[in-house]
Parts: structure tokens; C-alpha cells; sequence
């Protein structure tokens, strides 16, 4: 933890625009495809951000400060987006088609969770965190694992596989344990992470659930929103 939160933002702005710019050069160069590079995006930018509000001394402004890291990268998505700033990088890595329009679903709708729960969760409670790694490691994983290794198609969504599924549930589960182990280590949390545990495990799981429903470019927020009510009741 810092004494600054001016500083923290400074370091957190860094970190994760050379994360972004890392995979948009890595597309933009042909040396990974852009939907793999969207993915890797989606997995990473999220937990480097959340361990970055350790560097916050936790003073009153702190969570708006933070929240403007994905606010400021998600305005930037926007513009791009609609046409006002042209990031070819940005596109390639982002997009499925290489059309900017594209980025004003999936990852404009990222952003907008992230800017929310930074400010209504913070780490005052495991929700928020649960609820970003589940959007996080548990949709990025499934979208690889589905689509490079997935052969039997859920009944009910012919679009996504069971070997899909299991990768969110897995991928979720694993960062939101992990993220929330951490916290318990630095003291922000009280109860030890085991006790935590069985309910990251029913969060994830039902959270799995909704993401198999047959629901195109919403599942960012229907994930998201069905771990924070069910963590409302269970945490």
C-alpha cells in the first residue's frame, strides 16, 4: 500500500495500458489472431486492476480514482468505436471482424462493469471481486477452451460446448480463490480463505449456468450481474 493515491493511479494507469498495448501489438503483428489476443485481454486486464487497488491507501476518493483507469480506457473503446480516434492496434486485438463497431459491445460493456463495481464494492467486499474474475478468467477461458478444443455442443446454446462451460467454471473459480486469497494474506479480508471457499464455488457455478444461456454480446453483464445478486445472499 502507498501513501498516495495519486501515485497508485499513476502505477495502475501503467500497468495496464502496457498490458493492453502488449496484446494489441502482438495481434496488430499477426503473431497471435485477434480473437485469441480479445481473450488473453479479457483474462488479464482484470485481475493486474484489482490487485492494483492494493497500491491505494484507502482514503475516501481512492475507489473513484481507481475507477478511472477503466473509465478512461473504456471512453477511449468508445471513441474508437463510433470513429472518432483511429487505433488499428486497438481493433485488431478487440474485434472478431476487424469492424471498430464491434468494440461498443463486449468491451465497452467490460469496462463499464469494471467502473461500477470499483466504485459500489471496492474491497470492502468479496462480491465485486468474485464477480469481476468470473467476467474475467471464467468468460476468457471459456471462449478459448470452447473454441479450440470444444466438440459437443450444449443442447440448449448450440453455440457454446460443455468443454466450454467447464473452462468458465474453472477459470472463474481459480482467479476469483486466488484474488481473494490475496486479500485475505494482505489483512483486507478477515475470515481465512478457506471459509470462503464454498461459496466462490456456488457463485461460479450459477454463474456457469447463466453463461450457457443462448444470449449473444450481453453475456459480459448477465454474468456479472447473476454473481453480484447471488453474492448478495451468500457472502
Amino acid at each position: 500500500m502507498l501513501n498516495s493515491d495519486y501515485l497508485a493511479l499513476l502505477i495502475t494507469f501503467l500497468l495496464s495500458l502496457v498490458w493492453l498495448r502488449i496484446n494489441d501489438f502482438t495481434a496488430h503483428k499477426g503473431w497471435i489472431n485477434a480473437q485469441l489476443s480479445r481473450k488473453i485481454i479479457h483474462i488479464g486486464t482484470g485481475p493486474i486492476f484489482v490487485l492494483c487497488w492494493l497500491l491505494f491507501p484507502n482514503t475516501s476518493v481512492s475507489r473513484y480514482l481507481a475507477a478511472l483507469v477503466p473509465f478512461v480506457i473504456t471512453l477511449q473503446f468508445f471513441l474508437v468505436g463510433i470513429g472518432i480516434i483511429r487505433d488499428d492496434a486497438a481493433v485488431e486485438a478487440m474485434s472478431r471482424t476487424g469492424n471498430p463497431r464491434e468494440i461498443l459491445r463486449g468491451p465497452l460493456y467490460y469496462g463499464i462493469i469494471f467502473v461500477v463495481c470499483t466504485i459500489v464494492f471496492w474491497y470492502d467486499s468479496p462480491i465485486g471481486i468474485t464477480a469481476l474474475m468470473l467476467l474475467c478468467g471464467g468468460d476468457g477461458v471459456a471462449d478459448i477452451m470452447g473454441r479450440y478444443l470444444g466438440r459437443t455442443n450444449i443442447p440448449w446454446s448450440p453455440t457454446k460446448t460443455w468443454l466450454g462451460s467447464l473452462g468458465m467454471f474453472l477459470g472463474g473459480l481459480t482467479l476469483s480463490i486466488l484474488l481473494v486469497a490475496i486479500y485475505t494474506g494482505a489483512g483486507i479480508f478477515s475470515p481465512p480463505v478457506l471459509d470462503f471457499i464454498p461459496t466462490i464455488v456456488l457463485i461460479s457455478f450459477v454463474a456457469t449456468l447463466v453463461e450457457t444461456l443462448p444470449i449473444r454480446d450481453i453475456d459480459n453483464i448477465t454474468v456479472t450481474a447473476s454473481a453480484i445478486l447471488l453474492g448478495y445472499f451468500v457472502f
